[in-house]
């Protein structure tokens, strides 16, 4: 069978997972990153135990545990009462593995390891410009050359134009009345006691902490704001003003931040489901597909699972198929959309919990998640169940072969 020809558009965790995926599987990958290079724009990334799973499918996963930290938090409220407790141990008892979070850089570099020299290509736009058909190859064009390819993976992003492409008239993801903040402190800057992971939920706005594997500390937080607004006298500042006053180690992060490192984003989320991920010979996925909240952290895990997913159907398609692919575009369709929906409402709906404005509303709620937690401890973790329990179609490193775990059958 001739060798199968991909070209990935946007350079991100989900693009590079995908065009992983299928180079383990025999493709000929070439990924087309509009950015100058792959030093991403991003702090902290969650990858709970789907999307190692699915990395172990070519051989990346070990690598992604290896950044793990023993992690024993839960929520809280701003004055430091606990609302609940969860840690590591019991993510990896109820799922399989613990929830890692490293930074992004370093998930970037290892998921750019699995590709051959020369494969990503930096500093390229790439245009679709033909999504291609049964009779015709998908055609990319760049400012150099066109491309042609039996496969056109959209991996773009949240305003991803290979979605607005195959689909113009659906409305782009829509601003959810709020945006995040993320900075990384140094281990050399910490406070004592800082490297301390939890979550705080207050009046209409939150907060996390999470210790990385090298000592420095991971800090996001969460609030209601107007669309592309900016703070005066700029984010850090605007985060003393909403946080300066909450529980250790809060007021001491911020005071070792250094401005210039704190990242803002508006929060957007797919609140109307695409009709399909695919049209022609090309397949979305991750943001560009269902941009999410970040509040369940899948938005990364469900973009490593559409690309794991992905490969295997269009190889398993193309060997029996004569080595056409296309057939396999409206089963990971099937596959993937009502899954990824599923798990984009959840999302929304445990950030819409956390950051209740209303004081009734957050009585009831924090009495309820401390009632739960005392009858049932790691309770907050049954909020994953059916998402971070999945197990990818293939066994871990299988390449070529098309074989279905016991869990997939």
């Amino acid at each position: 069978m001739r060798k199968l020809r991909a070209v990935v558009i946007g350079g991100g965790t989900g693009g590079l997972a995908a065009a992983a995926a299928l180079h383990h599987r025999g493709w000929e990958v070439t990924v087309l990153e509009r950015a100058a290079s792959l030093e991403p724009v991003g702090a902290g990334i969650a990858l709970a135990a789907n999307a190692q799973r699915a990395l172990d499918a070519f051989g990346a996963g070990d690598a992604v545990r290896a950044l793990a930290v023993p992690l024993d938090g839960g929520l809280r409220r701003p004055g430091g009462r606990r609302l609940s407790r969860t840690d590591n141990a019991a993510a990896a008892r109820r799922f399989g593995g613990p929830v890692v979070v490293a930074h992004r850089a370093d998930v970037i570099a290892l998921l750019a390891s699995c590709l051959p020299e020369g494969a990503v290509r930096t500093g390229v736009r790439g245009e679709l410009t033909d999504p291609g058909g049964p009779d015709r190859p998908a055609r990319v064009t760049t400012p150099g050359e066109v491309l042609e390819a039996d496969l056109v993976v959209g991996a773009d992003g949240i305003h991803s134009a290979v979605r607005a492409t195959l689909f113009p008239g659906h409305p782009a993801p829509r601003y959810t009345g709020f945006t995040t903040w993320r900075f990384v402190v140094p281990a050399t800057a910490l406070p004592p006691g800082a490297a301390t992971a939890h979550e705080t939920w207050g009046p209409g706005r939150l907060w996390g902490t999470v210790p990385l594997r090298d000592g420095r500390v991971y800090a996001y937080a969460q609030a209601a704001a107007p669309a592309r607004a900016q703070a005066p006298g700029g984010e850090l500042a605007q985060l003393r003003r909403l946080f300066g006053d909450w529980h250790h180690p809060v007021p001491q992060l911020l005071a070792a931040a250094d401005p210039a490192a704190v990242l803002r984003n508006d929060v957007h989320s797919a609140a109307d489901p695409l009709p399909a991920y695919h049209h022609g010979r090309v397949a979305l996925l991750g943001d560009a597909a269902h941009s999410m909240t970040p509040n369940l952290g899948q938005g990364a895990c469900q973009a490593v699972e559409d690309a794991v997913v992905l490969a295997h159907l269009v190889t398993e398609a193309a060997a029996g198929h004569g080595g056409d692919p296309l057939p396999a575009l409206p089963r990971y369709t099937a596959e993937r959309l009502p899954r990824t929906t599923a798990i984009v409402r959840r999302s929304a709906r445990v950030g819409r919990l956390a950051c209740l404005s209303s004081r009734p509303g957050r009585a009831l709620r924090d009495a309820a998640l401390a009632a739960a937690d005392r009858l049932a401890p790691h309770l907050a973790l049954r909020g994953l169940d059916g998402v971070a329990d999945w197990h990818p179609p293939v066994h871990p490193y299988a390449a070529q072969t098309g074989t279905r775990t016991k869990e997939a059958q």
